[in-house]
């Protein structure tokens, strides 16, 4: 011993980091729990040894072992255990409108409560999500449920098939349980840009979580709407109020134009429920009289109301030419102001399709001509 006592050698971090760190041969695992292993409260544990010998596997296959399922050899991702959705889109285009076939889930992930009782719900966005909210009936008790049941979506142009995106998802109904609302059991979206008109294309996808996006600070969240909602996207910048199904038709007999308000889609709600009651005002500008003003009836609580009403405005088609009709989308308030929703003027000084519809049903005697129309968000200026 060295004077003032033998002291050990220090080692570095570095060293003591290089000494015996050859992990040998690497092995494949064959389960993970032998690893992990799991432990029973009314039995003793069994460990296993991974790659015994010939004759210690040979001697162990004589003593009894516990019996349990066996683990699974891969970890489980949950964007790939929620199951699949099988279902048809169909763009007709020759009648504006968008078909939806639900056909059925497959391997659905059953919630907290064991029970699974599901409908799907669609939605197009960008836009208002009560306004293209569509669902399908409820199937009750089964992780495997059919449909077969198809939701349609009318006054879908071209140009919504090149900026839409659907989005469907699983639900599950609380209603029948008397819970609360529960989180989509899964979702997906299709980009509607890839389908090709009047050809019916077939998917089986994968569900995925459901993704939470902000609110836009353009719409108002003081009427019951919560700051954060599954249903909006946050891209929608110059959303739009609403369409509306007009045919106009030029009536030889009658000496007249006849105006029908058919339908509207995708309007914007103006209540705070989520809804709106519309109805639709006509106008023949520059007119006289009450023959020159129109409404339609009011519907309640929707976002997509169907009128079939129509209307006659009397007068030969020279002096029709030179005339605006305005048509007006409002919502029905008692014992207040209506709101507007949206408006559309068809006369000879409009553009695009608005010009088309109106000089092709005066240029033409005795033939009815619909088309579908966006919605304006200003109101139209009634003059005199």
């Amino acid at each position: 011993m060295a004077q003032g006592g033998w002291r050990q050698p220090r080692v570095s971090m570095q060293e003591h980091m290089a000494i015996d760190v050859s992990p040998g041969p690497i092995r494949p695992i064959h389960l993970i729990s032998d690893y992990f292993p799991h432990f029973y409260p009314f039995a003793e544990p069994v460990h296993r040894t991974p790659d015994l010998p010939p004759a210690t596997a040979s001697a162990n296959r004589s003593t009894p072992q516990l019996q349990h399922d066996p683990e699974p050899e891969a970890d489980s991702d949950d964007s790939t255990a929620l199951g699949t959705l099988e279902f048809t889109l169909l763009f007709d285009a020759d009648n504006s409108a968008l078909h939806c076939t639900a056909h059925r889930a497959k391997g659905l992930k059953p919630p907290a409560s064991g029970s699974v009782d599901t409908y799907v719900k669609a939605n197009l966005l960008p836009g208002a999500s009560k306004a293209s909210q569509l669902r399908t009936r409820t199937v009750r008790g089964t992780r495997g449920p059919v449909w077969e049941e198809t939701l349609t979506y009318h006054g879908f142009t071209c140009q919504d098939a090149g900026r839409k995106t659907l989005r469907l998802c699983v639900c599950e109904d609380p209603r029948l349980r008397r819970r609360r609302r529960a989180p989509p059991l899964g979702e997906l979206r299709v980009p509607l840009r890839k389908l090709v008109p009047n050809r019916a294309r077939s998917f089986d996808i994968c569900l995925e979580k459901q993704r939470l996006t902000k609110r836009p600070k353009s719409l108002d969240t003081a009427r019951g709407m919560s700051l954060y909602e599954e249903e909006v996207e946050a891209e929608v910048a110059g959303e739009e109020r609403g369409r509306i199904l007009l045919s106009l038709c030029y009536s030889s007999q009658r000496g007249g134009l006849l105006v029908g308000v058919l339908r509207c889609a995708h309007l914007a709600p103006m209540d705070a429920n989520g809804y709106s009651d519309p109805f639709v005002r006509l106008f023949l500008h520059p007119n006289s009289g009450k023959k020159s003003k129109y409404k339609t009836s009011v519907r309640r609580k929707t976002l997509n109301p169907e009128f079939n009403e129509e209307f006659f405005y009397a007068g030969p088609r020279e002096e029709l030419a030179e005339k605006a009709l305005l048509v007006s989308v409002w919502d029905y308030d008692l014992g207040t102001a209506d709101d507007f929703i949206g408006g559309v003027q068809l006369s000879s000084q409009a553009s695009g399709e608005r010009l088309r519809h109106w000089q092709e049903c005066l240029g033409r005697s005795d033939r009815r001509l619909e088309l579908w129309h966006p919605l304006d968000g200003v109101a139209p200026q009634l003059g005199d």
